[in-house]
């Protein structure tokens, strides 16, 4: 039975015009029902909703192929979706990444079908959309995303995972739909960073009957036609806990690792820039990269150019360069020590 809350809050939800806050209370009091042993009940609450969601008309729409202009990049204001996502517009270029030839040839073919895709459907055809991005932090993925909203021009819609699940019952599966209507509505690149928060395996030991039904509402979402070629793009650092079924959805599934020698050489020289030393980047320099991302070689990189700026030099020296890749190797060491779990005693 629906608590004073849930009625209270469905009144409102119908006088706000609010249709998946109603939604999203109309499951929770489903759930509540099947847990009380009512599922004949629970599952005509769950079908009636289904069934207003299909019926209701779009709130935006957009011709397929076409590319929101810049000024109205913003969700729709006023509605649920604005705290959901953010959206930017990024100029990175598949150029401007580092990344094994496998994956920039990978990346590069993606954007051909995307770019010819008017090609392929005379043919019957469909443009490769779901991308999912495997490997550790710091390895490129995110900015992979970055370059392909560029490279198309196109604005990046980030969803916040942290807004996206919920731990009332049922909001999470209503918060997707709304995340899945505007993909099909507006063509953009829509990331789903750290993916694991939301893809975990369904068989998990600690899992719940709610979060299946959220990844199962997901592998339903994510099979619907889409309307205006959207990408998604979904990255994970934990592959091992993705549900098998969730992998086969993607029409890519592209594996990051840390830079080889030479990708770790450019990383530096990208990054030091002008103020790369005169000996250039050291044998010893590249030894320290060992083991390091992307990320934290460029950050190393960066501490070593503001040291030389502070100093009033117009050059890096090759012992701060490799000063500060060691620093940030301690740094990673004692990070990770710290996240192991501890033996037992």
């Amino acid at each position: 039975m629906a608590t004073a809350d849930q009625i209270l809050g469905l009144v409102k939800s119908h006088a706000e015009g609010d249709d998946e806050r109603l939604y999203a209370i109309a499951l929770q009091i489903a759930a509540a029902e099947a847990k009380r042993g009512r599922e004949s009940k629970a599952q005509q609450l769950r079908s009636a909703v289904d069934a207003a969601r299909t019926s209701r008309p779009r709130l935006r729409s957009a011709r397929p192929g076409s590319a929101a202009p810049a000024a109205s990049m913003g969700l729709q204001a006023g509605t649920r979706l604005a705290s959901l996502a953010i959206v930017s517009e990024p100029r990175t270029r598949l150029q401007d990444l580092v990344l094994a030839e496998s994956l920039v040839d990978s990346l590069g073919e993606l954007l051909r079908q995307q770019r010819q895709r008017g090609r392929l459907r005379d043919h019957g055809l469909w443009p490769d959309s779901r991308l999912l991005l495997v490997g550790p932090p710091g390895c490129g993925k995110t900015m992979s995303a970055s370059a392909l909203a560029g490279e198309l021009h196109l604005p990046l819609i980030t969803v916040r995972l942290d807004a996206l699940i919920t731990r009332y019952l049922g909001e999470t599966a209503a918060h997707l739909r709304q995340i899945f209507d505007e993909i099909h509505d507006r063509r953009a690149v829509y990331l789903f960073d750290e993916f694991d928060a939301l893809g975990a395996s369904r068989t998990e030991a600690h899992d719940v009957g709610e979060i299946r039904r959220v990844l199962n509402s997901f592998l339903q979402f994510v099979e619907e036609p889409n309307t205006t070629d959207s990408l998604i793009v979904a990255t994970t650092n934990r592959p091992a806990s993705l549900d098998l079924a969730l992998a086969r959805r993607f029409d890519r599934v592209l594996r990051y690792e840390p830079p080889s020698e030479e990708e770790a050489r450019e990383v530096l020289e990208r990054h030091l820039g002008r103020f790369l030393p005169r000996s250039g980047v050291t044998k010893r320099a590249i030894e320290l990269t060992s083991g390091l991302s992307q990320a934290e070689i460029a950050q190393a990189a960066r501490e070593a150019v503001k040291n030389a700026v502070l100093d009033e030099n117009k050059l890096v020296e090759a012992r701060q360069v490799e000063g500060a890749l060691a620093r940030r190797r301690v740094m990673c060491l004692e990070m990770e020590r710290k996240s192991d779990p501890e033996p037992d005693r």
